[in-house]
C-alpha cells in the first residue's frame, strides 16, 4: 500500500505540473503565434512593396538611422536583442523589457521595407521572449519558472515563424549553452513551439516549402561512403563559412561602432554600403530575405535546389548581410543564413558532383547550425523540412559543421558547458564573449 500510495502522489503531482504549464502556456503560445502571424504577414507586405517600389531603397539611410534613434531614446538593454534574453536565462536581472517586442517588430519591418539584408528569427525570438518575460513579472513567478518560461518564448517564436515546432523546441533549450540541453525545459518548449505554430497556421500563415527529391535511402549501398564523404567534406566548409560569418559581424560591428559612436550614423553610414553594394554589383537580389524574388533570374533560396552554374551568391548574400546587421539595422542572421548555406550547397555540388537538391538543403540547416551551435535543433529542422530519408546526411553535416565552426557564433551570451575541443579550457561561466577577451 505505501508503495501504490507514493506512486499515486507522483502520478499526482506529474499531473499538476502538466496542468499548470498548459494553463500557463497556452494564453502565452496563441499571443505568440497570432503577434509571429502579424509580424510574418506585415514583412510579406513590405517585401512585395519593396519590389513593388524599387526607390524605397534609397530611404535605407534614413529609415536605419529613424530605428537605430529610437533604440536609442527608448531601448535601453532592448538594444542587446538575443544576447539579453539568453543573459536573463542565465542570470536574472531586471528581466527582459516588454519595449523589445514593439521595438524590434517595427524595425524589423523597417529594414526590409527599404531593403537592408537580414533575416526574421531574431525579430520572433525577441518577440517570445519579451512576452514570456512580461508574463512572468505580472505573475511573479519565482526564477526556476521565469527561466523555463523564457525558454519557451524563444521555442514559441521560432517555431511559428519557421514552421517547425520540433526544432523550435530544441532550439530553445539548445541555444542557451554549448554541450547540454536541459531536459526539465523540455515540455513547456515544446507545448509553447506546437501551440504557436498552430496559432500562426490558423491565422492563414503559410511557409515557404522545400523540396529535395534525392533519396539516399534507396540509392546502392555502395554509392553510401562515397556522398557521406562527400557529405563531411561539404560540412568542414559549412563550419567554416558559418565562423567567417559569425565573425564578419562581430570584427566589422565592433570596428564601425569605434569609429562612428552614434548609432543613428551608423546605420545611415550602413544604408548608404548596401546602396553602393546594389550600384557596384548591379543586382538587388541580395536584399531582404531571398526567399522570392519578383525579378525573373534573381537568385533566390528555392532556386538553389535546382541545378545552375551559380558559384558566388553565398559569398555576396553573406557580405550584403553583414554589412545590414553589423551598423546596426534589425532583424535575424538565420534565413539569410539559410540563402548562405543553400548557396553554398549549391556551389559544393556542382563541385563534387553531388546531388545539387540535396546539398542545398545540407547546407541551408547546417551554415545555421554552426553559427547558432545548435545542431540538434538544426538536424531535426532539416527532418521538419525535407522528409526523414535523408536523415543521416543531415545529421552528419550539421554536426561536421558544428565543430568546425569552433567556439564562435552569433549568439555571443551562449555558455560554453563542454567544449567543442579539449584545446581550450573553460571556467562555468564563460561564455562565447569572454573567449574574445584578452586574457
Amino acid at each position: 500500500m505505501p508503495a501504490l500510495r507514493h506512486h499515486i502522489t507522483n502520478l499526482t503531482n506529474a499531473t499538476r505540473t502538466v496542468l499548470f504549464w498548459l494553463a500557463l502556456l497556452l494564453p502565452l503560445s496563441i499571443t505568440i503565434g497570432s503577434v509571429c502571424a502579424a509580424f510574418l504577414w506585415l514583412l510579406d507586405w513590405a517585401t512585395q512593396n519593396r519590389f513593388s517600389h524599387p526607390e524605397l531603397l534609397y530611404l535605407l539611410p534614413v529609415g536605419g538611422a529613424f530605428v537605430a534613434w529610437l533604440y536609442t531614446r527608448f531601448g535601453g538593454t532592448a538594444e542587446a536583442g538575443n544576447n539579453l534574453i539568453v543573459d536573463e536565462i542565465h542570470t536574472p536581472s531586471a528581466g527582459v523589457p516588454c519595449r523589445m517586442a514593439p521595438l524590434v517588430f517595427f524595425g524589423t519591418i523597417i529594414t526590409h521595407l527599404f531593403g537592408g539584408s537580414a533575416g526574421r528569427e531574431g525579430t520572433a525570438v525577441q518577440l517570445g521572449g519579451s512576452l514570456a518575460s512580461t508574463a512572468a513579472k505580472y505573475l511573479r513567478l519565482p526564477h526556476a519558472q521565469t527561466r523555463l518560461l523564457l525558454m519557451s518564448g524563444i521555442s514559441g517564436g521560432f517555431g511559428a515563424v519557421f514552421g517547425t515546432p520540433l526544432a523550435g523546441a530544441i532550439f530553445g533549450l539548445e541555444v542557451i549553452t554549448i554541450g547540454r540541453i536541459d531536459y526539465a525545459g523540455l515540455l513547456p518548449c515544446l507545448l509553447t513551439a506546437i501551440l504557436a505554430d498552430w496559432t500562426c497556421h490558423s491565422w492563414g500563415i503559410h511557409h515557404a516549402l522545400y523540396h529535395i527529391d534525392t533519396i539516399t535511402l534507396t540509392a546502392p549501398l555502395l554509392q553510401h561512403p562515397i556522398l557521406l564523404a562527400k557529405t563531411a567534406l561539404a560540412g568542414i566548409i559549412f563550419g567554416l563559412v558559418a565562423l567567417i560569418f559569425a565573425e564578419a559581424n562581430h570584427r566589422i560591428g565592433a570596428l564601425i561602432k569605434r569609429h562612428i559612436p552614434s548609432a543613428p550614423l551608423r546605420a545611415a553610414f550602413g544604408g548608404c554600403a548596401i546602396i553602393a553594394l546594389v550600384w557596384l554589383f548591379q543586382t538587388r537580389a541580395y536584399l531582404g530575405l531571398g526567399v522570392w524574388s519578383a525579378i525573373p533570374g534573381d537568385p533566390t533560396i528555392a532556386g538553389f535546389f535546382a541545378p545552375s552554374a551559380d558559384y558566388w551568391s553565398w559569398a555576396l548574400k553573406l557580405l550584403f548581410t553583414v554589412i545590414t546587421l553589423s551598423t546596426g539595422f534589425k532583424g535575424g542572421e538565420v534565413t539569410p543564413l539559410f540563402f548562405i548555406g543553400a548557396a553554398l550547397g549549391h556551389t559544393m555540388a556542382n563541385i563534387l558532383n553531388a546531388p545539387t537538391d540535396l546539398f542545398a538543403g545540407l547546407g541551408f540547416v547546417a551554415v545555421f547550425a554552426a553559427a547558432a551551435n545548435t545542431p540538434i535543433a538544426c538536424t531535426l529542422m532539416g527532418i521538419e523540412l525535407f522528409g526523414a530519408a535523408n536523415a543521416v546526411p543531415i545529421t552528419l553535416a550539421c554536426w561536421v559543421a558544428y565543430i568546425c565552426s569552433g567556439h564562435h557564433g552569433i549568439y555571443l551570451s551562449q555558455r560554453i558547458v563542454t567544449p567543442k575541443h579539449n584545446r581550450i579550457t573553460t571556467t562555468l561561466n564563460d561564455t562565447l564573449r569572454s573567449l574574445r577577451l584578452p586574457k
